[in-house]
């Protein structure tokens, strides 16, 4: 990778951002796929560190939170123990979002029970000074996980979405649940129910699904 000049270094980076498959990028730039991949690992811990590094002290009024399912290796259903030892399996990536800004916050790769939402709110909460607005979605880990690190220093509450199947056979065997509305629950100090959404992180996570966990399972940002 050393040998690669800075501007295919650039080129590689701005495909990758595009969106651009490993093996597009071979073709469109010529360099050899282990070395696009040692590219991206180090490209992954640069941002991570400028991240953990200058995301500090942020003013956040509305802070929303998601997790997204992914898998490293191969679904964990189709892991050995030898591989699951490893870290493949299931992970989930949990997403902080500042709604007005849009600036990720925080983010965590791991399982989805309550310690990892306890690491992932810590986190938060660590990075964010005044009172601050939360929405996450109905997952239970979330309630204690949000008290324990805010305590009574933040409005949260908590948007539930109810999906209703498709209505025909052809549409339920191809098609996603649709969603037919949605139900909002204070959980703590005094929302704005105007505000109680997690609409842009989800919209983050939509752009996120196509790319596998970059970084071991039990990797975290704190």
């Amino acid at each position: 990778m050393n040998r690669l000049s800075l501007k295919t270094r650039t080129q590689i980076v701005t495909a990758m951002v595009e969106g651009n498959s490993i093996n597009s990028i071979v073709r469109m730039t010529g360099a050899a796929k282990n070395t696009i991949l040692k590219l991206l690992a180090d490209v992954g811990w640069a941002a991570y560190t400028f991240h953990d590094r200058t995301v500090r002290n942020v003013r956040v009024r509305r802070l929303q939170c998601d997790e997204i399912w992914c898998f490293v290796g191969a679904k964990a259903k189709n892991v050995n123990p030898d591989k699951k030892a490893d870290g493949w399996g299931d992970a989930w990536t949990w997403t902080a979002i500042d709604a007005d800004t849009k600036l990720c916050i925080s983010y965590l790769v791991g399982g989805r029970d309550s310690g990892w939402a306890y690491e992932f709110m810590q986190d938060c909460a660590r990075r964010i000074r005044g009172r601050v607005q939360v929405t996450t979605d109905g997952h239970k880990a979330y309630l204690e996980a949000v008290e324990g690190a805010f305590g009574m220093d933040c409005d949260y509450a908590q948007l539930q979405k109810i999906y209703g199947a498709p209505s025909d056979e052809e549409a339920r065997r191809y098609s996603p649940a649709r969603c037919i509305g949605c139900d909002m629950k204070v959980v703590s100090g005094n929302p704005d129910p105007k505000h109680v959404s997690t609409s842009y992180v989800e919209r983050q996570n939509c752009n996120d699904a196509h790319v596998d966990a970059t970084f071991h399972p039990l990797d975290q940002c704190t």
